[in-house]
């Protein structure tokens, strides 16, 4: 390319040359022709220069090729020196160990061991596979030297301090002969110990690695939780060695102690145990390892290492179980009430793993789960059937007697109850699912049960067994809904959402779902609707039953001869009408009956409901298929407001709220003539045309009747009642 351009250059120089051009533009020309001339000449240099490089390198290739093999030889020299330098370093700390070991200086060879063990993490990475095996090998073969001596001695002193302790304790550890030289032994075994503990754990975590022969791709089992990874202290270990061997002799093999149905016998000596040894690792342990530093809690460490023990035993025991649903409960049973005492009695932290995982295994608590079913629907069964399954056992105390919950509702919920406390502790939120699932379940199959039983009872809706069902369903309504608000369940609640659980959601839609991650609903809610919906079908039912009665009773009262009744001022004394005794006696005995047999709060809808509909029938029945008199209607409001309303008074103040029909019609049906013709006049001109009260300047329709103390009556209804009224002058 560049040849060319010289080439465009030389052709355009010889045709300007030939041609009159100007001085600037020949100018130009000349410095152009220069400029080609320079860049021809750095041309050939660089062509020179670019043979000469090449004609180099061919002749150092070989020069190169001989000084990379060089510096691989190096390279392979280096790692070979570091290998034998490690190597030495290595057979040099395990000359020194052996050396302090013969001449009895204990706390040096516990230091060159540990610079093994920082050694050995360092080699981690590094692929001399043989180096890293040979030093493993040094490491804990003199680490099982150390640690036995130490151990030997340290048993020794423990055995001259009476552990372990297998007894309670009669008196306070009381200083031997030479305690103080016991106990100098003691502190100096134990610190050297934790010295070791880094080795002890390096060594520990290789045969384990070792040992563990798991397939790839296995999730974790739930049996064995990630904080049971942490080693336990080394002289904890130690300690733990005489009572291992007595559980392992006691409670495996051949024994009688080693009994299927009697889990409770190890589970309580193990507890014991932890009882009988407090003072001394308060007393006696836990002053060194606070003097030594070491952030461990002697107790913990000792309850942690006598779990491990009693967690192998149980998850062999549960295996065994599995096909034995009375022994497996028992087994659950001892297990749920030893983690109870393992918390409370001894302090061990609700963080720290106890027993509760091994009962999250599958098979473990699928079979849990099937054996709770069980055994709640037999219990369902044999409360149902009982004897006093309907009545209630504290119908003798009125004061506890409130909800007059029938025996079979109140075990019931107890089973529930139980239930609930058995997995409320559990460590695993979506295993406590399942549990509050299969309450849930068990909950609509009582409530089926119940309806079941109510459709046989409903020929007598009166009778005692009937109002026992609506008590049932009533007290697990209010019960569910006050569970509904508790903070444990609530917590079920926020996990369940977030885990989208469909044991417990079922098929929910989103505004369901908003509602329950806002804490607005509960997951009793389609329980309470369910439940709810059969109380008011029970309820309607009974009022409906009761007003039959009161209906039949109420028509003698209803054809009296209310329009020739004589007026107020000819009678002596104001009476009840005979013809409403029938239906006051029973409207008494029936709010009396309902009042024994029905819970507060279902007595409180009960004679409300009863109050609206007595209303009704009276309102229609009695005042608007009657003509009044003025003696009738005085008549009327003396048996309404002397006689039926007093038999509400007693659950009320003012019962005469819940028959505003009736107390508004006898109002409107006593007024004054005066008063009547006004108010009729007033009510006629306002249905007969519009009328501007407010520039009219008289007082509307509905605020005449509000000044009257009529609300509830509608201006037309009014009218209706003035015109059942004999009383008018003229007439």
């Amino acid at each position: 390319m560049l040849a060319t351009c010289w080439k465009n250059c030389e052709r355009k120089t010889a045709y300007w040359r030939n041609s009159s051009v100007p001085p600037k533009v020949s100018a130009a020309l000349s410095a152009a022709e220069e400029a080609a001339c320079s860049l021809e000449d750095l041309l050939q240099r660089e062509r020179l220069i670019s043979n000469k490089l090449h004609q180099h390198l061919q002749t150092a290739q070989p020069w190169m090729d001989n000084l990379g093999q060089t510096l691989n030889q190096v390279d392979t020299i280096e790692r070979h020196v570091k290998y034998l330098r490690c190597l030495q370093h290595i057979e040099e700390l395990s000359a020194a160990v052996q050396q302090f070991l013969m001449t009895s200086i204990v706390w040096e060879a516990i230091r060159s061991v540990d610079n093994m063990a920082v050694l050995d993490a360092g080699l981690n990475r590094s692929g001399c596979c043989h180096l890293q095996d040979f030093l493993r090998e040094t490491l804990h073969f003199w680490h099982k030297i150390i640690k036995d001596r130490l151990a030997s001695d340290f048993e020794k002193v423990l055995t001259q301090l009476h552990w372990p302790i297998i007894s309670p304790p009669t008196q306070s550890l009381t200083p031997t002969a030479n305690g103080q030289e016991i106990n100098s032994q003691l502190e100096l075994l134990v610190t050297q110990l934790l010295a070791l503990q880094t080795s002890d754990d390096l060594v520990s975590q290789r045969a384990l690695a070792s040992c563990q022969v798991a397939p790839p791709n296995q999730p974790a089992s739930p049996a064995t939780p990630p904080s049971q990874a942490t080693p336990l202290c080394l002289p904890i270990q130690i300690m733990l060695l005489p009572l291992s061997r007595r559980f392992k002799y006691h409670f495996y093999g051949n024994r009688q102690t080693n009994s299927l149905s009697k889990p409770e016998w190890y589970l309580t000596q193990v507890l014991m145990w932890m009882g009988n040894s407090s003072t001394f690792m308060e007393e006696k342990i836990q002053p060194i390892l606070d003097r030594a530093g070491a952030p461990i809690s002697a107790m913990v460490e000792l309850c942690r290492g006598l779990l491990s023990l009693v967690q192998e035993k149980v998850a062999s025991d549960a295996s065994r179980l599995l096909y034995d649903d009375v022994l497996f409960c028992h087994l659950v049973e001892e297990v749920l009430q030893f983690e109870k005492e393992l918390r409370s009695n001894q302090s061990y932290h609700a963080a720290l793993p106890g027993l509760l995982h091994l009962l999250l295994e599958d098979a473990v608590l699928q079979k849990w789960l099937t054996v709770e079913k069980k055994m709640a629907v037999e219990k369902m069964d044999a409360m149902l059937s009982a004897e006093g399954a309907w009545s209630s056992q504290y119908k003798d105390i009125s004061d506890m007697d409130e909800m007059k919950a029938p025996d079979c509702a109140e075990t019931f919920m107890t089973l529930l109850q139980v239930i609930t406390e058995r997995y409320r502790a559990l460590p695993c939120p979506s295993a406590q699912l399942k549990f509050l699932g299969l309450q849930r379940e068990l909950v609509d199959d009582f409530r089926i049960r119940l309806t079941q039983v109510m459709k046989e009872e409903s020929r007598c809706p009166l009778g005692a067994r009937y109002c026992a069902i609506l008590n049932a369903v009533n007290y697990i309504s209010t019960i569910l809904g006050d569970w509904g608000d508790n903070v444990f369940f609530l917590q079920l609640q926020q996990v369940a959402v977030s885990l989208g659980e469909e044991v417990v959601l079922g098929g929910l839609g989103v505004m369901e779902m908003g509602r329950l991650a806002s804490l607005e609903g509960s997951l009793f809610e389609g329980l309470l609707a369910l439940l709810d919906r059969l109380k008011g079908d029970m309820t309607g039912r009974l009022l409906e039953w009761t007003m039959r009665e009161i209906t039949e009773k109420a028509k003698p009262y209803g054809q009296d001869r209310w329009l020739s009744l004589p007026p107020q001022q000819d009678q002596s004394t104001m009476t009840l009408s005979s013809s409403a005794c029938p239906m006051m006696l029973c409207v008494r005995d029936r709010l009396l009956n309902l009042h024994q047999v029905l819970s507060l709060s279902l007595f409180q809808l009960a004679w409300q409901g009863l109050a609206e509909r007595l209303d009704t029938i009276l309102y229609q029945d009695v005042i608007l298929s009657n003509h009044f008199s003025e003696g009738g209607a005085a008549q009327l409001q003396f048996d309404m407001t002397r006689n039926l309303f007093p038999l509400f008074g007693h659950y009320c103040k003012r019962p005469e709220n819940f028959f505003k029909h009736v107390k508004e019609a006898c109002i409107i049906l006593c007024l004054n003539v005066g008063s009547a013709i006004l108010l009729r006049n007033l009510l006629k001109e306002s249905e007969e045309e519009e009328t501007d009260w407010a520039s009219a300047g008289d007082p509307r329709p509905e605020s005449a009747l509000n000044e009257l103390g009529v609300y509830c009556l509608a201006a037309c209804d009014v009218l209706i009642l003035l015109n059942l009224r004999a009383s008018w002058p003229g007439l």
